[in-house]
């Protein structure tokens, strides 16, 4: 079995499908087929024949015994397909069993042309094409290692090599079928490798290269000119390992090209590197200071070549820097007071250029300190202050809480300042120079004594208190109230612009001051005070003496001098007054049914007393105004009235010669009875407070109603008429007779005096109800009377009563 290299044949099987005898192709060459078959039983031995196909030529013809199962057939045609066919035979020449395949030779063997080195790790080779080839594989070999590469066709090259090392090359052919054995091997040797370039721009006009040793290399030849490919390029052979480049333009990019060559002069890889050149210093550098943020702007004029520049700032130990790709950069947290050497670098990746020239920046003076403030005499302050450096002349700023400023400019280091009460000052102290104006440094405040309240007044005024109000004034952050009597002392403190003073004596006369004060200078001790009285003493109430229904006389106890009193009775009914300047007065014109509560205040030009104690004072109840006598049954009365105000009970009275009829009640009704029909009765109420307080109400007089006639009866009368008969009353009375029944009702009222009624067209065969009752002269028909039940008939003349009931009719 062969083995091959870069390309693996897979084997082929072919079965024959009677007998399961196979065979399989496992290797293929330009003129060889590799098979192996399946073992028989009962083969003495194999016979193996290839016929080519489509072309002129004999087949191949080869016997094994049959303890081989592998075979080659050789000698055949390059590029052919071939039908292969094994035959098991026994030992007396009979075919057992067959199986056959169709296999294409690999083409034929190539032959290298030239084999040469352009690159340290690549071998080129060229060689003729080979007829049915789709491909093939180069082989270089350096000792026991090789590289294989598949190529299409001439040229191939085979890369991955080491540099200046001799190698065998071979190449093979190959199709669909295989591939052909390798081919006559040729030498070829890789060319030197490059050298590894390491490149620096010491300085803005020249370029150091250098390099290590390179494998078999004798010398060595560089290279340089301006990448934009302007200029003539420099070139220099060495055998040396480093080389420098002088005379160069700043800033700009150069390409470097190296190569080595060995003893035959051949040359190697080469090496390529592009250098830019250091740039040079700027020019022109400018600084712009600005003195309110503390920071110096710093501009120059381009150099070729830079990729940003360093601009640093030093003075003394102290350095600060900035970096920016423009042509400005700004430092920042320049220190006042200070002087600083500016200069700029420019870079780029070869590295710096030199520095420019200094440029000197003298910066704003500090903030003075040590600021001290003191009020020499009141409404003048002085400021003083410490000298700073730098500092030319000073301005100090002092400014009100109104927002008024006042300024003082000065060489020295003090200054004076008018000032107001009641006014914080904010004070601040700037130095100047030519650079500008210091930063602001520390602000000081100083607060003047607060100013008086002058505009106090009292806006309310009691028996023991009074509230005092009065304008904010500046400065001021609490205020003390103080009132004198002569005897005592009452205090007040509070951060409000209102004292209310208490526990005072009334009708007192006070001497009140209001003082300003503030945590800082404490109190203005220099405020005016006014006189404020009290409000007089309350009255005291003796007694309360009820002159009339309507009129009461209050007595007090009189305590003021020069004062007006004024009693009052309130009540839910409203108020009543009276006012006096002695110790009494009366009040008139008060309601019945009425609760008071009186009580007297005193007034005088400072104000008005509390009320005194209240004396609790009640009228008798009022009379209804209306009653209402209402006839229920015939001994029997209904009275009704209106509510009185104040009453609690009542109690009403009927009286006539015949008797009183009389009831107690809590309600404003009554029901009375033993009434006699026909009589005159006067009507009279009692009302009686809950405290027992009386008024006694008469009504005008009260007739009740005549008596119920008796004896009822109905005759027929002609012409369907009937006449009812009922013997009456003493006295010219006026009756009304009703009739009800089914088929109609009836109604007659005879002329005063007659004790009968006559109904005509009545009609008959009807149950009819009778009420005969009296007619009263004021109010409706009377329906106490009783009722009897009738049936007329519609035979003969006769009126038959059904039922008599002697009830009454509803009312």
């Amino acid at each position: 079995m062969v083995m091959t290299r870069g390309l693996q044949l897979s084997d082929t099987n072919i079965v024959s499908a009677n007998t399961g005898f196979s065979i399989s192709i496992y290797n293929v060459t330009s003129r060889n087929i590799y098979l192996r078959w399946s073992k028989f039983s009962g083969a003495f031995s194999y016979r193996i024949t290839a016929t080519p196909m489509n072309t002129v030529g004999h087949p191949l013809l080869a016997h094994f015994n049959d303890v081989p199962v592998i075979g080659v057939l050789t000698l055949l045609t390059p590029n052919t397909v071939h039908t292969v066919k094994v035959e098991a035979i026994d030992k007396n020449g009979i075919i057992l069993a067959e199986a056959q395949t169709m296999q294409l030779t690999a083409p034929e063997i190539p032959a290298i042309d030239q084999a040469y080195s352009k690159l340290s790790n690549s071998i080129t080779v060229e060689w003729a094409a080979v007829p049915g080839a789709t491909s093939y594989l180069l082989t270089a070999q350096d000792g026991e290692s090789f590289i294989e590469t598949i190529v299409i066709n001439s040229p191939g090259t085979v890369t991955g090599l080491k540099a200046a090392t001799l190698y065998k090359i071979t190449i093979r052919s190959i199709n669909s079928g295989g591939r052909s054995l390798p081919s006559p091997s040729k030498k070829a040797k890789t060319v030197l490798a490059a050298p590894v370039l390491s490149v620096s721009s010491p300085s803005y006009d020249s370029i150091v290269v250098s390099w290590g040793a390179v494998y078999m290399a004798v010398g060595f030849s560089v290279s340089i000119m301006r990448s934009d490919g302007l200029g003539s390029m420099m070139k220099e052979n060495t055998t040396h390992t480093s080389l420098v480049f002088t005379s160069l333009d700043p800033g700009t990019l150069y390409t470097i090209k190296a190569h080595a060559w060995n003893v035959n002069g051949i040359p190697g890889d080469d090496f390529t590197y592009n250098q830019i050149t250091s740039p040079h210093a700027p020019s022109d550098v400018q600084v712009a200071f600005d003195s309110g943020t503390l920071r110096a702007t710093v501009s120059w004029i381009p150099t070729e070549g830079t990729l940003n520049y360093s601009v640093t700032a030093s003075s003394g130990a102290s350095e600060l820097n900035c970096s920016t790709s423009s042509t400005s950069c700004t430092l920042s947290s320049l220190q006042c007071g200070s002087e600083y050497s500016v200069y700029v670098i420019a870079n780029n990746g070869a590295g710096s250029s030199k520095p420019t020239d200094a440029v000197s920046l003298k910066t704003v003076p500090c903030a003075p300190g040590s600021i001290t403030i003191e009020e020499d005499n009141p409404g003048k302050l002085s400021v003083s202050w410490s000298n700073v450096d730098l500092g030319d002349y000073y301005v100090v700023f002092v400014k009100s809480d109104d927002g008024l400023e006042v300024h003082c400019n000065t060489s020295r280091t003090q200054c004076h300042f008018q000032s107001d009460c009641g006014f914080t000052y904010f004070i601040s102290v700037f130095a100047y120079n030519k650079a500008g104006q210091s930063p602001l440094g520390d602000v000081l405040n100083y607060t003047t004594a607060p100013c008086c309240p002058s505009d106090f007044y009292p806006v309310f005024v009691s028996s023991d208190t009074v509230e005092i109000v009065w304008s904010p004034v500046r400065g001021a952050e609490m205020y003390e109230t103080k009132a004198v009597d002569g005897v005592g002392v009452v205090l007040c403190n509070d951060t409000a612009t209102i004292c209310i003073l208490s526990a005072l004596q009334c009708n007192t006369q006070y001497n009140i001051t209001v003082y300003s004060y503030s945590e800082i200078r404490g109190s203005n001790t220099s405020c005016v005070s006014k006189y404020v009285a009290t409000a007089p003493c309350s009255p005291e109430i003796k007694s309360v003496s009820q002159d009339d229904l309507s009129i009461i006389s209050v007595h007090w106890q009189a305590n003021n001098d020069e004062t007006i009193y004024t009693v009052t009775a309130r009540g839910e009914a409203g108020l009543w007054r009276c006012t006096s300047s002695g110790n009494s007065c009366s009040i008139t014109d008060l309601p019945c049914g009425s609760v008071f509560s009186v009580s007297a205040v005193a007034i005088t030009t400072a104000g008005q007393s509390l009320p005194s104690y209240s004396v609790p004072l009640e009228t008798a109840p009022c009379c209804p105004n209306d009653l209402t006598v209402t006839q229920v049954m015939q001994s029997i009365t209904n009275i009704s009235w209106s509510v009185g105000a104040g009453a609690k009970t009542y109690i009403t009275i009927l009286e006539s010669p015949k008797g009183p009829a009389k009831c107690h009640t809590l309600q404003n009704h009554c029901l009375l009875g033993c009434i006699t029909c026909g009589t005159t009765y006067t009507v009279s109420l009692k009302v009686i407070s809950e405290t027992g307080l009386a008024s006694d109400c008469t009504y005008q007089d009260y007739s009740s109603s005549a008596c119920c006639p008796s004896g009822v009866k109905l005759y027929r009368l002609r012409n369907n008429g009937i006449r009812i008969y009922w013997r009456a009353s003493a006295g010219l009375i006026k009756y009304s007779t009703d009739l009800y029944g089914s088929k109609g009702n009836f109604t007659c009222t005879p002329t005063s005096g007659l004790s009968y009624c006559d109904v005509t067209e009545i009609p008959c065969g009807d149950v009819y109800t009778v009420v005969v009752s009296p007619v009263p002269e004021k109010g409706s028909k009377l329906t106490f009377c009783p009722k009897k039940i009738y049936s007329v008939t519609c035979s003969g003349s006769s009126v038959g009563m059904v039922i008599y009931r002697g009830k009454r009719s509803p009312e």
